[in-house]
């Protein structure tokens, strides 16, 4: 019966996220260009402010946020663990204005990608991974330059809760190249709404933010590997059962 009334609630939610997707897609199309970009930011994205209300309103899907807000004006390079659909709506919006790194053909899908296509995004094929880099690199850097931040997934695709995918190495090739700091971002947002999946589980989602770490004079392997242990030493310290073992965050010190 649960997973039934769980069903029914998710098909609710796509129900209203696809009308009205349907309507503000073409709507930024038509009005984005005559704004600035970030004035395009501040339209596009109140879809997605919409769509996370209607999530915690149908599904009960809620979240909470750990750690320090983001600094007005100040753009960075934020490196996230990647498990769910939820996170993209989520980091965009929270970070704003952020620039997301994402797959090219994200940019053909009806209503969505015409939207998505307004915010100037990082579109790389993933299939061309020197080609990628490069893009990442160039564009990323014109970006941040622009006063926008950039978000990077370093997994490269959505990996299930308690998995391990390592690390690439671009978003702090790109923050070290531009001098900005990065931000590490741990969620356990796939615990709740799991890829490749129609349901969802009712709770709260975690965020935890932490504080920016220069990237200037590090190297780039080094950086990312202390985010990628900072996030996994965070996740681990909030779901021991995935894990198999309990993790003290205070282990992990980033910023050094």
């Amino acid at each position: 019966m649960g997973k039934i009334l769980a069903n029914v609630r998710a098909g609710i939610f796509y129900l209203g996220y696809s009308l009205t997707l349907v309507v503000w897609g073409p709507l930024c199309v038509l009005l984005a260009p005559l704004l600035p970009l970030k004035g395009r930011y501040r339209m596009c994205l109140m879809w997605n402010h919409f769509a996370l209300w209607w999530l915690g309103l149908v599904c009960g899907l809620r979240y909470k946020v750990e750690g320090p807000l983001p600094t007005p004006g100040e753009p960075v390079v934020v490196l996230s663990n990647h498990q769910s659909p939820w996170e993209t709506l989520f980091l965009v919006q929270f970070f704003e204005p952020i620039c997301p790194i994402l797959k090219i053909e994200l940019l053909s899908i009806p209503f969505f990608g015409w939207g998505l296509r307004q915010l100037q995004p990082i579109a790389i094929d993933r299939s061309k991974r020197r080609e990628a880099r490069d893009t990442l690199l160039t564009q990323g850097q014109d970006r941040l330059a622009r006063g926008l931040s950039v978000l990077v997934f370093p997994e490269g695709t959505r990996v299930d809760p308690g998995q391990a995918r390592k690390f690439s190495s671009g978003g702090a090739e790109l923050a070290i190249a531009s001098g900005a700091s990065i931000v590490p971002v741990m969620h356990d947002a796939g615990c709740f709404w799991p890829a490749h999946h129609f349901g969802k589980r009712v709770g709260t989602i975690t965020v935890q933010v932490g504080p920016p770490i220069p990237s200037i004079g590090r190297d780039a392997r080094e950086l990312t590997e202390e985010v990628s242990r900072w996030i996994k030493t965070r996740f681990d310290a909030l779901h021991p059962e995935l894990s198999g073992e309990a993790a003290d965050p205070s282990d992990v010190e980033i910023g050094h």
